[in-house]
């Protein structure tokens, strides 16, 4: 029975999407044709149909399997070297693939590989957007519509993903994606115990709650480290234990020079790694900049809203106290492009050689700029508002000049004098359940529902133009107007996929990272935020696979063996937790009201404050170590079979080499190979056990005199007793002299 062209991929591995320049037509045909010969020249077959008005798409796939046995057969044995593999792979590539046979995501990663690979590789050296291949706009593989409708409708039936899941994420979107998806799981299931914790503790113990925060804190700490194990057992269930030591080099990096490697012999570029650090050195201002940039946005706007709803009272109030929302909104976001356009730039001059190496850099200056962004505001209220208050709004009467156009008089835009001015005491609690419930809901739709309404959006107005246009005689043919009637179907929806944005997990790593920060560093000022964060992420989840399936292109499938430099970053604000939330403690538990300081600093003391923090950290520093100690004392089935394997490997080595006998047990009560028992009872039998005789003495004799020249004393101790036999007679009668019954008496 023929394949159904909407269900099937028609056996396409890969699909190029390749723009045409109108204004350079013989350029654009002179790389494509430079395209094709480099994919052909690396064993891939293509086709080729036309995209958009201004685009085609070339269809990929190897044109021989044994051509893509022998890139996998090279892959497993670089892989086997690097100990990532324990057992070595068989020269046979046909027999291998049939008794380990490759999953979507292997197949589709050695295709994109053999795609993208620098030419010394073995690779056409094809890299989208980038160099003399402009033109080509993407190269994806095609989304198995079967598999991702199994996942929505069966995700969407689930509480929980099984391990099996995780398995089959894995196997069709490679094992990156498949670490993302073991987090987001293993983060909503820990988040049980904390939701109603926390929502136990609302009800009876209410907001600042000391117990909560001992135990938020903990619990912040055994995640990080259960989610480290966790690291351990998928990367060695998905078989990628240290495969980050295999290293994509990068196309973009720029050596000072080519050396000789001292240990190889090889030709190899060489940047110096003095010359890095100078470079690096300009991450301090990077810094500074960030928190200058965006500190004085924030805290400007800050500023202002706390003048309008605190201070001002004029006409328009409700809706001017919009105006610091719309000013963030419309100024943070180019600021933080424009910092992260910096960021990006000044990693690619730090010049790393590998792309794991790039990427490390780039998120960690991503993570200063989301920190600033996301915490500066709820740091501000919490430890610069709530104590200080009333010394510092009278000196917001600068703000005054803002809001003059619309106040009567003067008297409306005056600051209170700070005996009378008080504080909103709900300030604090009222940013926390913005941050995890309004958050939540904003982020969802801007990432999941917004996308989807634009792509629908632009859909019919593009539909709409076409029939404007032909209904005044100048509309251009449609691009499915020449398909072959049995591919339209399939054509249509390919291009509908070339049309869609790549999917990006680092940005969904980096939103739960934010998420576990305000939980780890805020959550003691309303303990019903892991109540809120439980029921997010098991919509979080179901929304991206969504975004996954539908909404983007089909992910190019990458190795890895942790969710990256995202577990830095976590294991920081775990720590940074220990510090916040007994800060906070201190400060807002110990008022009559519950509700902190009145913003005068005379309720504070520094030295208890900093005694507080100075306590928490170390003993949150002591449990980690007692946690990370109890987790690497537990053992795990993909554990012993990591070990089992490992021996295994070593044992066959040895016998291989005619050293088997070297990995054979010892035995014990006289059974080892090297017993001076075993030898003579092989040779004499059950008699040389008995009696020392005339002649076992003068052997004796005999062995001696071969052995002098040693030392005398040492000589003249070990001839007291002439073997075993004797020592065991002496040992014996040793015994029988004892008084064992005046002990007993005693």
């Amino acid at each position: 029975m023929a394949k159904d062209p909407v269900k099937s991929n028609l056996d396409v591995d890969y699909v190029v999407s390749f723009r045409i320049d109108p204004k350079d037509k013989d350029g654009s045909v002179s790389q494509f044709k430079q395209l094709i010969r480099a994919l052909a020249g690396v064993g891939l077959t293509t086709e080729v149909r036309t995209g958009d008005e201004t685009s085609l798409l070339v269809f990929i796939k190897a044109a021989d399997e044994q051509v893509l046995s022998n890139v996998v057969y090279r892959s497993r044995m670089k892989d086997w070297l690097y100990g990532i593999r324990q057992v070595q792979p068989v020269q046979d590539t046909v027999s291998a693939l049939t008794n380990e046979p490759l999953t979507d995501a292997e197949r589709h990663r050695h295709i994109y590989q053999m795609i993208t690979a620098l030419p010394e590789d073995g690779g056409a050296g094809v890299t989208p957007n980038s160099g003399e291949w402009k033109r080509v706009e993407a190269v994806f593989p095609l989304h198995d519509h079967a598999r991702n409708k199994k996942w929505l409708s069966e995700f969407s039936r689930k509480t929980f993903l099984s391990p099996e899941d995780l398995d089959d994420i894995k196997d069709a979107v490679g094992e990156q994606i498949g670490f993302y998806y073991a987090f987001l799981q293993s983060y909503f299931t820990f988040m049980i115990f904390p939701a109603a914790f926390g929502f136990s503790c609302w009800v009876l113990l209410g907001s600042f709650s000391p117990v909560y925060g001992i135990v938020n804190v903990v619990w912040c700490l055994v995640f990080v480290e259960y989610w480290k194990r966790q690291e351990q057992e998928l990367s060695i269930r998905w078989g990628v234990k240290n495969v980050s030591v295999i290293q994509d080099k990068r196309r973009d990096f720029e050596p000072e020079k080519v050396i000789t490697d001292s240990i190889t012999g090889e030709k190899r570029p060489y940047f110096s790694a003095k010359t890095r650090l100078y470079r690096q050195l300009l991450q301090i201002p990077l810094a500074f900049l960030c928190f200058v940039g965006l500190g004085t946005i924030i805290i400007t706007c800050y500023s202002i809203e706390i003048f309008i709803s605190e201070v001002y009272d004029g006409p328009f109030k409700s809706v001017l106290t919009f105006t610091p929302v719309i000013l963030l909104t419309l100024a943070v976001p180019p600021m933080s492009a424009f910092l992260t356009s910096f960021a990006e730039r000044l990693t690619f001059y730090e010049n790393y050689e590998t792309k794991d190496a790039h990427d490390k850099a780039m998120v960690s200056k991503v993570f200063v700029i989301n920190f600033i962004t996301s915490y500066t505001a709820i740091f501000l209220t919490a430890f610069v508002y709530v104590p200080f208050a009333t010394i510092l709004v009278p000196y917001l009467d600068i703000f005054g000049l803002t809001m003059k156009p619309f106040a009567e008089n003067d008297a409306q835009l005056k600051t209170p004098a700070p005996q009378t001015f008080n504080i909103n005491p709900n300030r604090l609690k009222n940013q926390m359940i913005y941050f995890a419930v309004t958050a939540q809901i904003v982020n969802f739709a801007t990432e999941t529902i917004l996308p989807l309404v634009t792509q629908k959006g632009q859909q019919k107005y593009k539909e709409m133009s076409n029939s404007r246009a032909t209904r005044h005689g100048g509309a251009s043919p449609l691009p499915d107007e020449n398909d072959a009637p049995e591919e339209r179907d399939f054509l249509r929806r390919v291009r509908h996929e070339a049309a869609l944005p790549e999917y990006d997990v680092t940005s969904d790593l980096r939103e739960m990272c934010i998420q576990f920060g305000y939980l780890s560093l805020f959550s003691v000022v309303w303990p019903l935020t892991p109540v809120s964060y439980f029921i997010n992420n098991w919509i979080e989840l179901r929304g991206d696979t969504f975004k996954l399936t539908t909404e983007s292109k089909r992910p190019n499938p990458a190795r890895a063996d942790s969710i990256g430099p995202w577990l830095s970053s976590l294991e920081f604000l775990a720590w940074l937790g220990s510090i916040t939330t007994a800060a906070l403690c201190y400060m807002f538990s110990g008022s009559e009201d519950g509700l902190g300081p009145d913003g005068r600093p005379h309720l504070i003391k520094g030295w208890a404050l900093l005694l507080c923090i100075f306590c928490s950290e170390h003993i949150f520093l002591v449990a980690r170590l007692a946690v990370r100690t109890a987790f690497g004392k537990l053992d795990s089935a993909n554990m012993r079979k990591e070990r089992s394997e490992r021996f295994m490997v070593r044992r066959k080595f040895l016998e291989e080499a005619g050293l088997g006998h070297a990995v054979k047990p010892l035995g014990g009560n006289g059974s080892g190979p090297n017993s001076p028992l075993r030898a003579v009872a092989e040779e004499q039998g059950t008699a040389a056990l008995g009696d020392i005789t005339r002649a076992t003495l003068e052997e004796d004799a005999r062995s001696e005199t071969l052995t002098e020249g040693g030392d005398p004393e040492s000589m003249r101790f070990w001839r007291r007793q002439r073997g075993w036999r004797e020592a065991e007679r002496v040992g014996v009668g040793l015994m029988g002299d004892l008084d064992w019954e005046g002990k007993k008496e005693k």
